[in-house]
């Protein structure tokens, strides 16, 4: 089934960032089938990210050796990433045709993987609205690159200690850090209609009962063997490789910018191998421009986005790299300008 978006209430949209006027190219016809929505191709991707998890913790779960557990764990945290960025779709309302199924599934896969997908929508539309703006709450995790490659290991080496992960939890149930550089205090339910407010609110709870319901179902039904793996095959890669991994793609996707007064370089479109999608750029995340420019094309579509803009002159001189110039971009050691003002 595909059909037409629907138009979000005021106080709930995520605006097409036009800071640049190259980015109004696209004809209405061209942008009407970009936005269309797939609920069988949307369905296919949830259905596929749950299987990978569940076949995973499956056969880890009865073949309980270590070299089946290790690659499990960092098998299950590239799911549970995946999970995160459905649930991103949905928050942008691109799951599902349906508003009410896309916020339950949306809802759901936010719930497993530990976050408030309706929380982490008002939090989202900050970042949309203000991209690297003083409202901006993602400036706190991908701000002030380059810094070198002994601080990448050092900020990895506490996201897989797992030290990290309560500001990533705290970030996706509605209080993001503070922007350092402006020292602003983030208040994202002050920026929302009452509707998304009164949701995000609610929907905490369910997060919090399905963390507590899980494992007392895991025990109840596999005794202290059962609450053991639910805890070393899902706690465990969603309080640790999970949290490296969404560090490492939220710089790639912003850090370094080399002019941040237009979304064609304050964000970047990372292009990679097939296991560099897998791990880090799930169901198309990777097209981090084309996202900002019209956050209205659900993941699926995103591909054919980036080929009309492409076609049409748009993403000249924009950030668009292969990931492992990224990485050199983002994590090359910090400029001794910057280093003499910070001493």
């Amino acid at each position: 089934m595909t059909s037409a978006p629907s138009v979000p209430a005021a106080g709930e949209e995520f605006r097409d960032d036009h800071r640049r006027a190259s980015a109004r190219v696209l004809p209405p016809d061209v942008l009407a089938r970009l936005t269309a929505l797939d609920d069988a191709r949307a369905a296919l991707a949830v259905a596929q990210t749950l299987a990978i998890a569940a076949g995973t913790i499956a056969l880890a779960a009865v073949v309980w050796t270590w070299w089946v557990v290790l690659p499990a764990i960092l098998i299950v945290a590239t799911q549970q990433h995946a999970m995160f960025v459905l649930a991103h779709e949905a928050a942008h309302y691109r799951l599902c045709s349906n508003r009410r199924l896309n916020d339950l599934v949306g809802r759901l896969l936010g719930s497993v993987a530990g976050i408030s997908m309706c929380s982490y929508r008002v939090i989202h539309r900050l970042h949309h609205n203000n991209l690297y703006g003083d409202l901006d709450p993602d400036i706190a995790l991908h701000g002030g690159y380059p810094r070198g490659k002994s601080y990448l290991l050092r900020k990895i080496a506490t996201d897989l200690a797992g030290l990290t992960a309560w500001k990533t939890f705290r970030y996706f149930f509605g209080a993001p850090a503070a922007n350092a550089a402006t020292n602003v205090a983030m208040r994202p339910l002050d920026d929302t209609s009452p509707a998304l407010r009164k949701a995000a609110l609610r929907d905490r709870w369910g997060v919090v009962a399905f963390h507590v319901a899980a494992p007392i179902a895991c025990f109840a039904l596999g005794g202290a063997a059962g609450l053991v793996k639910y805890f070393v095959l899902w706690i465990v890669p969603l309080a640790t490789v999970l949290q490296a991994i969404l560090r490492v793609r939220a710089i790639a996707e912003h850090g370094a910018p080399p002019d941040k007064r237009s979304p064609l370089t304050a964000a970047r479109t990372n292009l990679g191998n097939p296991l560099t999608r897998f791990v880090l750029f799930p169901h198309h995340v990777n097209y981090h421009i084309e996202h900002h420019l019209f956050p209205a094309v659900p993941h699926y579509r995103l591909p054919a986005l980036h080929a009309e803009l492409a076609a049409r002159g748009v993403l000249d001189g924009a950030e668009v790299r292969a990931f492992a110039d990224t990485w050199r971009r983002v994590y090359a050691e910090r400029p001794a300008s910057r280093l003499a003002a910070s001493s």
